[in-house]
This record gives C-alpha cells, sequence and structure tokens, in this order.
C-alpha cells in the first residue's frame, strides 16, 4: 500500500511538472486574451496564424485591440479583406522579430532592430521609463506589459499598431 502510494505520488508530481513545462504558443496566448482578439482576427485573415505556432522562436509586439481602434475609420476593415491580404501581411510581420527578445535583452538607448517584414526597420528604445518603438511613421509605440512567454517566443503588448513606412529615425 504504501508503495502504490509513493507511485501514485510520483507519477502526480510528474504530470503536473510536465503540464506547468509547457507553455501556450503566441497565437494560443493571444487568442485566449480578450485585448487580443483584433490581432487575432488579422493574424486568421493574413493565414499567419499556423506560421506563428510554429517553432519560432519569434519576438511579437502584439498591438491591443484599443491601437487598432486608433488606426482611421474603416483602416482594419479594409485590411481585413481578402484583396488586401498582402498589405495585411506586412503590417503584421512589421510586428515579429524571428528571434527571442526578452525586454531585458534590449540594449540600453536607442537601437534599429529589423522585423521580419526585411525591407523595413524599428528603432526601439530602452530606458529608464521603458520601452518604446518608433515605427515607419515616426510615431512611437509604448510597450505595455512586456515579456509574456511562450513556448516559441516572447510577446510585448504596444498600444499602437505598427506601421511600415520610412526608415525612423533612431540615433
Amino acid at each position: 500500500m504504501k508503495n502504490t502510494f509513493k507511485t501514485a505520488a510520483a507519477a502526480l508530481a510528474l504530470t503536473i511538472a510536465a503540464n506547468t513545462a509547457h507553455a501556450d504558443n503566441i497565437v494560443e496566448i493571444a487568442a485566449a486574451d480578450e485585448r487580443f482578439s483584433t490581432l487575432v482576427a488579422a493574424v486568421g485573415a493574413a493565414g499567419l496564424a499556423e506560421t506563428l505556432s510554429g517553432p519560432g522562436p519569434f519576438t511579437v509586439y502584439a498591438p491591443v485591440n484599443d491601437a487598432f481602434a486608433a488606426l482611421p475609420e474603416g483602416t482594419v476593415e479594409t485590411l481585413l479583406k481578402p484583396e488586401n491580404k498582402g498589405q495585411l501581411t506586412d503590417v503584421l510581420l512589421y510586428h515579429v522579430d524571428d528571434r527571442k527578445l526578452t525586454a531585458g535583452m534590449i540594449p540600453q538607448g536607442s537601437n534599429y532592430f529589423k522585423p521580419v517584414l526585411t525591407s523595413a526597420r524599428l528603432c526601439i528604445t530602452a530606458g529608464a521609463d521603458g520601452v518604446k518603438i518608433a515605427d515607419g511613421t515616426g510615431e512611437m509605440a509604448n510597450v505595455i506589459i512586456a515579456d509574456i512567454m511562450a513556448d516559441n517566443g516572447v510577446i510585448h503588448v504596444v498600444d499602437k499598431v505598427l506601421l511600415p513606412g520610412a526608415r525612423p529615425a533612431c540615433h
């Protein structure tokens, strides 16, 4: 009886350890959080859900719903149309780095980072007041929640949709 109890306890401990060791992937985390419903819809419309559920590693600068709502009226609806899939994909990939970059890995000061959208750059500034990201419009997004860990990377929540365009001034 004593050995049976020890065996059952050991099996339970292994099961708990295995379950807690698994983190959801980036898409699963975003889909489970209502603040990202617009982002999740856009990722689905662009056909990127499978990619961002893959092994990575990825860093995703994930805009909240309010960031999408702040875009000019009709922008999101227009981007979600099938005929605009390429443009939507470009905007979304501008939010993705193909490395796992925690906030602590971002060097102090301003530095260029190359998102998956290879022809563009982001200027990420880390300082005492947090992490800010300048996009192709020259406007700044704030990282409002850093380091949401996924099994295939990390999510940094931002308060603005990052838009490609001109190379932002960084130094």
